[in-house]
């Protein structure tokens, strides 16, 4: 690949996708096969379950506040068939959390290396400290959340950072063009 469209490439990456510490340089690459796989790896591949099945419409976009203390949308809400849908673990881990915030049955999974992931509305008979497996039923879920469709409101956090839950089951890169040859 040309530096030039490297650096294209790189520009159009959302931040958020890149893994956190990683830090992606500007300026001229080398345009080795190795150096590629390098910057592909910056990239996080999905390789989580859509916690509905079948899968999913996006409702509402991940749409995080500039500043942490602001309004936002932290996660993303996803349509499910119908009120009472089994949601599932969308990857290996321990339950962290099962209880009520505000007004919502909550449940959170903690994937380790950081990650941990919320949804609500969803009723579990799990406690904290149960193992689940990757696509293991958490609970149920419960109408509330979005006024016209049964949805489940999927939050992921890295760390004290909320992250876009779609990366990791959907490859979020943008498309670009380059020349043939």
């Amino acid at each position: 690949m040309k530096p030039s469209a490297l650096l294209a490439a790189l520009l159009l990456l959302p931040a958020s996708l890149a893994p956190a510490g990683e830090v992606l340089a500007f300026g001229p690459a080398p345009s080795t096969a190795a150096h590629q796989t390098e910057v592909s790896a910056t990239v996080a591949a999905p390789s989580w379950r859509w916690p509905l099945a079948p899968r999913p419409n996006v409702l509402r976009d991940f749409d995080p506040p500039p500043k942490p203390w602001l309004s936002g949308h932290r996660g993303v809400d996803l349509g499910a068939v119908s009120d009472g849908a089994e949601v599932t673990s969308p990857a290996a881990g321990t339950v962290s959390f099962v209880g009520v915030v505000v007004d919502r049955p909550v449940i959170t999974i903690d994937h380790g290396n950081g990650l941990r992931s919320s949804f609500e509305p969803v009723e579990s008979t799990l406690t904290a400290g149960s193992m689940v497996a990757t696509g293991e039923v958490l609970g149920t879920l419960k109408p509330g959340h979005c006024a016209a469709a049964s949805c489940v409101h999927w939050g992921v956090r890295r760390g004290d950072d909320y992250v876009n839950p779609l990366q990791f089951v959907m490859d979020l890169r943008p498309s670009i063009l380059l020349p043939l040859g």
